[in-house]
């Protein structure tokens, strides 16, 4: 709350700080003759809008450096986000007693492809990809690839352990993986 205010606040500087100069600039250019101010009033109202400027852009810097932070920040989490549902993955297949054959088909399942594609993908026949593809559901427990893919959901957003086991093994702490 308190960064919203400051942000408007100079925003609002900044705002003001551009009517003077534009107003200045057009009042030369249309040649409209207001009464003059003594020297001194319009060299600190320069001065102040300057510096309201410079602000504006050290704001902007810190604004922008932070926006990096979290962005970076948010990559990190996907990344450890995405490495814990490959293992989550590599567990449940585990589990069910897929072969080879079958981790291959459910993954491309999973990620969303057709029965087709993964047939050309995997240079067989769509026949033998749909006789895969139910045994894939038969050993999971599922009747479909809305279910298999709701497995692996449930799993992560249930079990934020997950996640944690995943960042610490990779030599992260616990806390920096919840953030």
């Amino acid at each position: 709350m308190n960064r919203t205010l400051i942000i408007a606040g100079v925003f609002l500087i900044q705002a003001l700080c551009a009517v003077v100069f534009v107003s200045d600039v057009m009042s030369s250019v249309i040649g409209f003759e207001a009464r003059p101010l003594p020297w001194e009033l319009r060299e600190l109202m320069e001065v102040g809008a300057a510096t309201g400027l410079i602000l504006g852009v050290g704001l902007g810097a810190v604004a922008m450096r932070q926006l990096v932070r979290e962005r970076n920040e948010a990559h990190d989490r996907l990344r450890r986000a995405s490495g814990a549902f490959g293992d989550l993955l590599l567990e449940k297949f585990n589990e069910w007693g897929l072969t080879p054959a079958e981790r291959d088909v459910a993954l491309f399942a999973i990620k969303g492809m057709s029965t087709a594609e993964i047939a050309l993908l995997r240079k067989t026949s769509e026949g033998t990809v749909k006789a895969q593809t139910n045994a894939i559901y038969r050993k999971a427990g599922v009747t479909g690839r809305s279910q298999l893919l709701s497995v692996f959901i449930e799993d992560l957003m249930r079990d934020e352990t997950v996640l944690r086991a995943h960042a610490e093994g990779n030599g992260e702490s616990a806390q920096s993986s919840a953030a």
